[in-house]
């Protein structure tokens, strides 16, 4: 089950609300945690037993390290085997047959491997677990009192499938006692509505002109530009839309999830695009991973180390392919430039032309994310560059402009906060006007997804 299906919307959402709003306040979390495993179980039954293993397993093991104390050495020994099963669940299922491919094409061996279908959630959920245990070791949390209370937290619907990546420590108070009355109610759903129909009305539409273009092989200077910008804004309104979705349930709900996405495309540098970028998963690999290795306080050899490191396993942790290792490391090198070549220049240089640098580079990475061979992505830049396109412009190419120029148009200016200020001073000035502007917008969504193919979420993949 997905938030942009009819099932969800008219089904499960309102039946689980009207059970949920008027149940006593003890009872809400044993509504919202059987709602989750029926949630998860519509799409995903078949590893339901691995989402609840890893659940009690890692809260066993938050409540294990909680009674022993710093200076006992078998506390690190219980941290390590926490994370190292955790990390075997994930690599078995998402790296397992990655692995096994790399090593085939090395060596030359024929190596076999039963192909799995990839759990539902696994990465995320994997890293929330994480989270809550590093956190527990380091001394930013106490571990949960009961199996229940943390369940709740680790199998909740709104975040589960596909972020953001909620820690235990943002809404530890939260899940024993939170207040629901009908303005969180409303204001849930309106953003709820503003992530639906950036999935809906945009993100759906940008998949079909970027698969279009796909589909026709065109080459061309033009079609090759026109793809990959599409393919940039689907990206984004596919994710956004779906962590507005998220943190408006879980508002509905009575919890406060942090902002995931902060209107990167308007982002004067790399460094300021990925804090605005799914912000979650930044702050993830920068807490656990960056400042662990030392950060940036360390030797500029080692600084460098850290940022590669951190940077190759943000583009693993996307995927189990080399494109997306390629993707991670990029970035990294990006990263280093800024700080120790560009810096100056970006510090002087206008707002407009950093803005254009830093879109420039963030959609030679969508080349690297989106295209899985090397053969592929070399074929896409060269296209890009005019070094091997077939044409300027051919008739695909030509027919696709002129049918999504609108679309783009509009879709690059609902990359801008000013169009979400502006609806976000009306609705102060004129409840009413606000109120039917979101209706037409939810009506217009549910029209889109009764009269066109489903469009799955694309990060749910990861």
């Amino acid at each position: 089950m997905v938030f942009n299906s009819v099932i969800f919307i008219f089904c499960f959402l309102p039946i689980f609300l009207l059970i949920y709003y008027f149940v006593p306040a003890r009872a809400r979390n044993p509504v919202l945690f059987a709602g989750s495993l029926f949630f998860y179980a519509w799409g995903d039954p078949t590893y339901l037993v691995l989402m609840l293993f890893s659940s009690f397993f890692n809260y066993y093991m938050g409540k294990e390290l909680g009674k022993i104390t710093d200076e006992d050495p078998s506390r690190k020994r219980n941290l390590i085997f926490a994370v190292v099963i955790n990390l075997l669940i994930l690599g078995f299922f998402k790296y397992w047959g990655f692995l096994l491919d790399t090593v085939s094409g090395v060596t030359g061996l024929k190596l076999t491997y039963p192909q799995l279908a990839l759990p539902i959630g696994l990465s995320f959920y994997t890293f929330k677990n994480l989270s809550y245990i590093l956190d527990i070791y380091m001394g930013k949390t106490e571990p949960c009192k009961g199996f229940f209370p943390y369940a709740v937290y680790s199998t909740m619907f709104p975040h589960m499938t596909a972020g953001p990546i909620v820690r235990y420590t943002d809404i530890s108070e939260s899940i024993s006692r939170r207040s629901i009355n009908t303005t969180r109610l409303g204001a849930g759903a309106e953003l709820f509505i503003k992530g639906l129909s950036k999935k809906v009305l945009l993100a759906d539409n940008l998949s079909a002109l970027y698969t279009t273009l796909q589909a026709s092989g065109t080459t061309s200077f033009v079609g090759t530009w026109l793809a990959i910008g599409a393919y940039t804004l689907e990206l984004y309104f596919d994710f956004s839309g779906y962590s507005d979705m998220a943190i408006g349930l879980g508002q509905m709900l009575g919890f406060n999830f942090n902002k995931n996405f902060d209107y990167p495309y308007i982002s004067t540098s790399v460094s300021e695009f990925w804090r605005r970028w799914h912000i979650s998963l930044g702050s993830w690999f920068r807490d656990y991973i960056y400042i662990p290795l030392g950060g940036n306080r360390v030797s500029t050899g080692r600084h460098i180390r850290n940022i590669l490191v951190v940077w190759a396993l943000t583009g693993l942790w996307h995927g189990a392919s080399w494109n997306f290792v390629f993707w991670g490391v990029y970035y990294g090198l990006l990263l280093l430039a800024e700080k120790f070549l560009l810096g100056r220049f970006l510090e002087k240089a206008p707002v407009w032309l950093r803005n254009l640098y830093t879109m420039f580079a963030v959609i030679i990475g969508w080349v690297f994310f989106s295209q899985t061979t090397p053969a592929t992505i070399g074929k896409m830049l060269g296209a890009m560059f005019g070094l091997g396109a077939s044409c300027f412009a051919d008739r695909a190419s030509l027919y696709a402009l002129k049918s999504g120029l609108i679309l783009m148009i509009i879709s690059v200016i609902s990359c801008r906060p000013g169009l979400y200020q502006y609806f976000k001073r009306l609705a102060r000035r004129n409840t009413y006007l606000a109120a039917v502007i979101n209706a037409i917008l939810f009506f217009l969504c549910i029209a889109y997804m009764i009269y066109s193919s489903y469009t799955p979420f694309m990060y749910q993949q990861f």
